[in-house]
């Protein structure tokens, strides 16, 4: 491996991209530091030490800390990421979405361009909630608020400042994927969260060190490193585990070529849905936690925040069904067996033994019914254990997110993709890749 890292920076090309790339996700962090104008940064970082885990908590594992400093990179890649889920959402029930994503190349390019729009769109709104929240923001013991002087100046100067963040953010992972290693979006959300894992480590030493003796111990802190490594392990057979459905491929006579006549396989995935249901349970669990932090006196949103904690056992219970449901959701959307179907039969293929057409898409549809649903226990048993850890070893919050859950499953992922596109550039210029034996499979 480490020849391989040296043979990335021997090929003048690569090493250009690698190093482009390495530059643009620098501008990224340091505009994550850049505090939005008229913001008192201590109140702001008083009051969400206080807030435990509500929804903001989730949005801000996904722009590496940004939201919580108010900076102008605060919403980070999220509205492009909403906006891409809300298209492809759009693709499954809107015949005029249908029609562009079956126009390949011109149609996805449309698509890209409503995608864009509707990022501008969404960040706008957002960031105009953004201003109203930091409105509301008050210290804790002080009583101050978070934001020098509130009113329509201050809200209309954070919407045009959060704004431009979010579409150079956009534009910056455009870049990265024209110019760069590929995969700009995802990497720019997996430097956000690998920012984090520092001041996670840093906290949990200084953790140990206050508990040493008493409720922690040396070897129980190797033993997590190790739980980690398997963890990880765990999450990596997840993520490239697949069922091979066998293709075979008619001969076609064309003038006097012959086409066609070889054999393939259709790779479905055991977790096709990737991280996505994780992220719409989150938001939806997160969600009444978050609404008493403004309701604070109210009985009936302070009990349903106690049903909703994470000390509750209705809260992991109500957690894990959900993500089995939106498991098999989201992959029934993401994966149309009838549209397979088609295509297969469009260009003579068929599986054997299987009659092509209605017979097929009923076949897909069962192994991906049955294979779907060990992938949504194995997922939500991945988003669970986080929190096992933390009541069961007395690790901190921020450590505890690296044992699995959102951030985990994304690390994985877009680690297995950028190496993937890297070792495809080795190996074209006759290059080993990474290992001697087996390629590395990205997720697509």
């Amino acid at each position: 491996m480490l020849q391989s890292i040296q043979n990335c920076f021997k090929i003048p090309d690569l090493r250009r991209k690698i190093l482009y790339t390495i530059g643009i996700l620098i501008v990224y962090r340091i505009g994550g530091q850049i505090t939005v104008p008229g913001i008192r940064s201590i109140v702001l970082q008083e009051w969400f030490a206080s807030a435990g885990s509500t929804i903001f908590g989730l949005y801000d594992m996904f722009v590496g800390g940004a939201f919580t400093r108010a900076t102008v990179f605060a919403l980070g890649i999220m509205p492009y990421i909403s906006a891409s889920i809300i298209l492809q959402l759009m693709g499954a029930v809107v015949p005029f979405f249908q029609k562009l994503q079956r126009e390949g190349e011109e149609g996805r390019k449309k698509i890209n361009q409503y995608t864009r729009y509707g990022t501008v769109f969404l960040a706008a709104a957002q960031s105009l909630g953004v201003s109203y929240f930091l409105e509301s923001i008050r210290g804790q013991t002080s009583g101050i608020e978070a934001v020098i002087d509130p009113g329509w100046g201050f809200r209309l100067l954070t919407m045009v400042t959060i704004t431009t963040g979010t579409i150079f953010i956009m534009w910056l992972g455009e870049q990265i994927t024209e110019r760069g290693i590929g995969n700009g979006i995802s990497l720019i959300i997996f430097i956000g969260i690998i920012a984090e894992l520092p001041y996670a480590v840093k906290s949990e030493w200084n953790h140990y060190l206050i508990n040493r003796g008493f409720s922690k111990s040396l070897i129980e802190e190797i033993f997590l490193l190790a739980l980690i490594v398997i963890v990880i392990a765990f999450v990596v057979l997840l993520t490239q585990g697949q069922r091979r459905i066998p293709v075979q491929y008619a001969k076609r006579v064309v003038g006097r070529r012959v086409y066609g006549g070889q054999s393939t396989h259709i790779p479905l995935r055991i977790n096709a849905a990737g991280v996505i249901p994780i992220i719409f349970a989150q938001s939806i669990m997160f969600l009444p936690g978050t609404l008493t932090q403004f309701w604070p006196e109210s009985e009936l949103m302070q009990s349903m925040g106690t049903y909703f904690s994470t000390n509750s056992l209705f809260y992991w219970f109500f957690y894990g069904m959900m993500i089995i449901f939106f498991t098999y959701f989201y992959t029934a959307i993401v994966m149309d067996p009838n549209q397979l179907a088609d295509n297969m039969k469009r260009h003579g293929g068929f599986i054997p033994g299987v009659r092509p057409g209605k017979r097929t898409a009923a076949y897909i549809d069962s192994i991906l019914t049955r294979i779907t649903l060990p992938g949504s226990f194995a997922l939500a048993a991945v988003a669970v254990f986080p929190f096992f850890v933390i009541e069961q070893f007395n690790v901190t919050q921020s450590y505890s997110q690296f044992f699995g859950g959102t951030g985990l499953l994304i690390i994985v992922g877009v680690a297995l993709d950028t190496l993937q596109q890297i070792e495809s550039q080795l190996m074209t210029r006759h290059y080993e890749g990474f290992m001697k034996k087996g390629r590395i499979q990205g997720r697509r």
